[in-house]
C-alpha cells in the first residue's frame, strides 16, 4: 500500500502530462485496459514481488484516470459550474470507497484474495464497457507543449496551493489512519461498532460532496477559509468528547462530511485554480499534493502516538489546519477570483 501511494505522488504530475496530447476517451480506454489485466494476472500470480510489480504498474496509470476524469466533467460545463461538476466524481470516489472496500473485504473474508482481485477485475470490465458506449470521442483541440505546461510550476500562487493542499491532507489522514485505533483504545468500542462508525464516515463523505460543488460554485473563497476552522471545532470536540461512543458517531458523521467530502473538493480546486491553463497536469499536481499529504500526515500521527498517546493523535490534525489556515490565508493575498492568472504573474 505504501508503495502504491508512493508511485501515485510520483507520476501524478508526470503521467498525466505525458498523455495530456492525446484524445482522452482513448487514454481513459487505455488505463481501463490495464487495470483490467493487472487485476486479472493478480488472481493468478503467486509470488509477492511480482505481485508488487504489477501493483506499481497499476498505480503508475491510477492518476491518469483521475485527472482527465476532473478534466472531462469541468470541461463539460460553463467555468463558473466546474466545481459543481467535479463534486460529481468526488461523489464517485466516495461512493465507490463506501460500497467497494466493504464488498472487497467481504469476498476476501468468506472466500480469498484471488476472488477479490477478480471483483475488482469485473468492475472494471463494466466501467470500461461504459466507457467505450457512453463517453464521447473528446480529442484535444489545442494541444499543449510540455514546456507550456510545465511552465505554470514558475507561479508562486501554484506552490502555495500545493503546500496548503499537502497540510489540509496531512489534518485529515494524520488523524483517520489512526481512527480505528483511537476507537478501540481511547472510546473502547468493539470491532462491530468500529466498522458501522467508519462506514457512517464513509457515507457522510458523499453527503460532503454534494454540499462542496454548491459552496464552492457559490463562495468559493468563503468556503475555503472556512473549512480549517470548522474542522478545528470538530477535532477539539474529538478530543474531549473520545471516551463517549454516541458522541463519536455523530462527530464522526460530521467529520466525514468535512475531512472527506468537502476537503477534496477544496484541494482540487485550490489547485486547479491556480493552473486553469494546464487542466491535466494541474490534476496531476492535485492527485501526488495528496499523497504527500496523506504520507506526511501518517508520519506525524505515528509520532504522536508512540511519544504521547493516542488519544494526542488529534493533535496533528489541529496543527495541521492551523498551518493550512496560514497557508490559505497568503494564496488569498496572491489570487483574485475575477481575472485568470496569467503564467507570468505571481512567479518565482
Amino acid at each position: 500500500m505504501s508503495l502504491f501511494a508512493l508511485t501515485i505522488a510520483v507520476s501524478g504530475p508526470t503521467m498525466p502530462l505525458l498523455l495530456s496530447g492525446i484524445n482522452r476517451k482513448k487514454v481513459m480506454l487505455l488505463v481501463l485496459s490495464v487495470f483490467v489485466v493487472g487485476n486479472i494476472a493478480s488472481v493468478f500470480v503467486t509470488n509477492f514481488n511480482l505481485l508488487l510489480i504489477i501493483r506499481i504498474a497499476l498505480a503508475l496509470f491510477h492518476p491518469v484516470y483521475c485527472s482527465m476524469a476532473f478534466t472531462v466533467a469541468a470541461s463539460s460545463v460553463k467555468p463558473e459550474e466546474a466545481p459543481k461538476a467535479v463534486s460529481k466524481v468526488f461523489i464517485g470516489v466516495s461512493a465507490g470507497m463506501v460500497a467497494g472496500v466493504p464488498i472487497a473485504s467481504f469476498i476476501y473474508s468468506a472466500f480469498s484474495y484471488e476472488m477479490a482481485m477478480g471483483f475488482f477485475a469485473i468492475v472494471n470490465v463494466i466501467v470500461l464497457v461504459a466507457t467505450l458506449i457512453f463517453v464521447p470521442s473528446m480529442p484535444v483541440e489545442e494541444r499543449q507543449s510540455y514546456g507550456e505546461q510545465i511552465a505554470v510550476l514558475k507561479k508562486s500562487i501554484l506552490w502555495v496551493s500545493i503546500v496548503a493542499v499537502i497540510l489540509l491532507n496531512a489534518s485529515v489522514f494524520g488523524v483517520y489512519s489512526y481512527i480505528a485505533e483511537y476507537l478501540e483504545t481511547v472510546t473502547q468500542m468493539s470491532p462491530n461498532t468500529i466498522s458501522l462508525t467508519l462506514f457512517v464516515f464513509s457515507g457522510a463523505n458523499i453527503i460532503g460532496n454534494i454540499v462542496a460543488g454548491k459552496v464552492l460554485t457559490n463562495s468559493p473563497i468563503k468556503s475555503i477559509l472556512t473549512f480549517p476552522c470548522a474542522l478545528s471545532v470538530v477535532y477539539i470536540l474529538l478530543f474531549f468528547t473520545g471516551e463517549f461512543a454516541v458522541p463519536m458517531v455523530i462527530i464522526t458523521f460530521l467529520w466525514g462530511v468535512l475531512a472527506g467530502g468537502i476537503m477534496a473538493n477544496i484541494n482540487q480546486y485550490l489547485i486547479s485554480s491556480s493552473a486553469p491553463e494546464a487542466p491535466d497536469f494541474a490534476n496531476g499536481l492535485f492527485i501526488s499534493a495528496c499523497n504527500v499529504g496523506t504520507t506526511v500526515g501518517t508520519a506525524f500521527g505515528g509520532l504522536f502516538i508512540s511519544e504521547m498517546g493516542t488519544q494526542y493523535v488529534i493533535l496533528v490534525g489541529v496543527l495541521s489546519l492551523i498551518l493550512g489556515l496560514v497557508t490559505i490565508f497568503l494564496r488569498n493575498n496572491m489570487y483574485s477570483p475575477t481575472k485568470q492568472i496569467s503564467t507570468e504573474e505571481y512567479t518565482i
